[in-house]
């Protein structure tokens, strides 16, 4: 093997071949004499701050010139971050901007967005985003910059105006909403903006396609920041929540109580948070969905508790739902799809010099008489080392459902350069974790290792990871026990210049193997995509094949009747997807499954579509279908799922939404309803009203009623 090949699966070469970049900088202004919030940015403070005065082109011609300029400016008080961007555009009128609801994800439409490093250490950022209407998108940059934590809420506002040839945004962000380095005068800073109709992303730093707006190691510096004023620090944040139910057959039942967060800022760089008596009120349903595999569903974390601060239990390079998770903060307070009390939970999380930490520790009441109260809880260290990477711990206690010595701990090292071969993104991590319990036996350990090169014309990867039949962490998610997976992807995705009217090709290939632990194999899949390219519309046309392959140990019911004999069984199955640019009012997603599956046929269709008629109003229809025939050879063993869900939202304005999900699936029979009303009064306070709805059909066939819910909650953030 070549010496260069192999030091670069090794990850260890590279860093030396980094390209001299000097970083761009942007001073804040001082000034905020005679700013009036609304969004124009005409103000005499603005015009007297330093600018951006425009962006550099990323996508589709990388370093070329933007269609339309953006200028940016920034002032700092000792209280809070503004920013004012102008976004020129001379076709106004074409301006792609659906959304208003806070939290919308901007992705298929106009937006600016920005990033702040406030530790200035290139590993973490705090993202921004509006779009034309004033809808606000918040996150954390995660994993290093190659995801987002869209489920971050910061207290911040933002408004905007549209001119004759321009919109332009004034963002309004108290320094309490972040945390930061004491006494760091410059944070890394950058900003992109995105113009939907045009497929165009410009940006001012790191303008080249192999990175993201969060990969903040290639950010810029926002200099000139003042010695920022906390106060005393602590954020006290009641709510009031009262709730009426009534369960089918039963009295109607009412309820009320309080519960309380307080947030104390012990330094600039940590934060303690105390919650008691937590509510979840204004927390949305999960998405039903369908499982034709033996194994787990993975369902994602929606409670703000849990999710602030989240990003530092993100553990090991490469795990996912999909392989493992050593901490899954829905084992917490959830308990076979019953809440469970939260009486009291305490966090900490922060950074001393190179060193993040994070804690969470909650006290879980008791649940009927299926369980006793019992004590969860998680800490995670992760310490920076060379100029990207860290090595760290996690260390989880406690079990669910009270079984004693229940722990576990590992450790992670990820190795990251976003400067391979001067300008390429490689990572390489391992990982091991044990678990302790007094119902596991001797093989509770798991250890892997991944080695990913993402970028935009080669995107690679591979992964080994050893499960223990054992391993099974109490507060962790673990689909698969007692196997080893191997995995490999490569995809190859240039961008034709000689075919106009195809923006990028993506050549895609994935093969996963698992086996037992004495090496017998147990699931394999090989994926191709022979055909896959987007348009320079936005429209994405894909042909897939895919191979796979399961051997059953035992018989699995893949359906209420329908039992697939042990053994083993191989198919192919391919796919077709169609999905039409999200520029347009009317757009949406079609896609379709066929082929073999247990020596049978398989057929699922999804379709999702998304209907804009008017700028206050967002309809998005999903529909799912699976249609299995013939199954192991037998006529009898045939089924068909169905599941619909449906959404409506009204966007009265950008803190005033109503929203509307119904989902009805023909295994359970039932259709669920859940209405949720948001109005954010002030930043700092919003008021939700809930409303539940099931109904199920009956042994007659027709739908009767099952249960409803009328939830009210009050919440407010006092600063001192």
């Amino acid at each position: 093997m070549n010496v260069r090949v192999l030091l670069f699966f090794l990850g260890i070469a590279g860093t030396g071949m980094v390209l001299a970049q000097e970083r761009p900088v942007l001073h804040a202004g001082a000034s905020v004499q005679g700013f009036v919030f609304d969004g124009r940015v005409d103000e005499t403070c603005w015009r007297e701050a330093d600018s951006i005065p425009n962006l550099t082109m990323v996508e589709p011609v990388e370093g070329g010139t933007p269609t339309f300029p953006t200028v940016v400016r920034v002032l700092a008080t000792d209280r809070e971050i503004i920013l004012g961007i102008i976004c020129y555009d001379n076709e106004p009128d074409k301006i792609v901007s659906f959304s208003k609801a806070r939290d919308s994800y901007l992705r298929g439409e106009d937006y600016i967005k920005f990033v702040f490093d406030t530790y200035q250490d290139g590993r973490t950022g705090y993202i921004f985003a509006v779009n034309p209407n004033g809808a606000r998108y918040d996150a954390l940059s995660e994993k290093h910059g190659e995801h987002e934590d869209q489920n971050w809420d910061g207290i911040w506002d933002a408004k905007t105006y549209r001119g004759k040839n321009y919109w332009s945004v004034e963002i309004r962000i108290p320094v309490k909403t972040l945390t930061f380095s004491k006494g760091l005068h410059a944070w890394g800073f950058n900003v992109e903006r995105r113009i939907q109709r045009l497929q165009e992303t410009d940006r001012w730093s790191g303008a080249r396609m192999d990175y993201r707006v969060a990969q903040v190691i290639v950010a810029g510096l926002l200099e000139g920041l003042p010695d920022f004023n906390l106060g005393i620090g602590l954020t006290i944040k009641p709510s009031l929540v009262g709730d009426i139910s009534r369960q089918a057959g039963e009295s109607r039942i009412y309820d009320g109580k309080p519960s309380l967060d307080m947030i104390q800022r012990i330094t600039p760089e940590i934060t303690a948070q105390l919650t008691l008596n937590t509510d979840f009120a204004e927390t949305e349903v999960d998405t039903r969905r369908t499982n034709l595999t033996r194994f787990s569903l993975f369902f994602p974390e929606k409670r703000q508790f849990f999710l602030e601060g989240a990003d530092i239990y993100s553990f090991g390079l490469g795990l996912s739902p999909h392989s493992l998770l050593p901490f899954n903060s829905r084992r917490i307070g959830l308990y076979h799809g019953r809440e469970v009390p939260l009486v009291v939970g305490a966090k900490v999380n922060g950074k001393v010099n190179k060193t993040n930490f994070g804690a969470l520790m909650t006290h879980m009441g008791s649940l009927d008489t299926t369980l006793s109260p019992t004590n969860l809880g998680v800490v995670r260290v992760k310490q920076n080392i060379l100029k990207e990477s860290t090595v760290g711990m996690i260390a989880t206690f406690g079990d669910p459902s009270g079984l004693s010595g229940s722990a576990m701990a590992g450790v992670d090292f990820t190795y990251r350069t976003s400067h391979y071969r001067g300008d390429k993104n490689l990572l390489a991590g391992v990982w091991g974790l044990y678990n302790w319990r007094e119902d596991l036996g001797n093989d509770a350990s798991a250890f892997g290792l991944t080695v990913d090169y993402p970028n935009d014309k080669w995107d690679i990867f591979g992964s080994f990871r050893r499960v223990g039949a054992d391993f099974n962490p109490s507060l962790g998610f673990v689909p698969r026990r007692g196997v080893y997976a191997y995995a490999l992807s490569v995809d190859y995705m240039p961008r034709p210049a000689n075919i106009r009217s195809i923006r990028q090709f993506f050549f895609e290939s994935f093969y996963y193997l698992i086996t037992d632990l004495d090496n017998h194999w147990e699931s394999y899949t090989v994926f191709t995509a022979p055909i896959h390219f987007r348009m320079e519309s936005g429209d994405r046309f894909e042909f897939n094949l895919k191979p796979a392959g399961e051997f059953l140990k035992e018989p699995f019911e893949i359906s209420p009747g329908v039992v697939i004999p042990a053994g083993g069984y191989h198919w192919l199955r391919s796919r077709l997807e169609l999905e039409t640019a999200s520029k347009r009012p009317i757009n949406g997603q079609i896609t379709w499954w066929y082929g073999g599956f247990y020596e049978g046929r398989l057929d699922q269709i999804e379709l999702q579509l998304f209907l804009r008629p008017f700028t206050w109003m967002i309809i998005e229809l999903n529909y799912e279908r699976n249609i299995a025939r013939n199954l192991v050879n037998n006529p009898d063993y045939d089924f068909d799922q169905s599941l619909f869900g449906g959404r409506l939202q009204l966007n009265f304005s950008s803190d005033m939404q109503l929203s509307s999900f119904i989902q009805y699936d023909n295994m359970s029979r039932s259709i669920g309803t859940n209405t949720r009303f948001r109005w954010t009064f002030t930043p700092k306070g919003d008021l939700f009203i809930v409303y539940n709805h099931n109904i199920a059909k009956d042994i007659e066939d027709r739908f009767a009623y099952q249960s409803n819910q009328l939830i009210a909650k009050l919440t407010y953030s006092f600063w001192l």
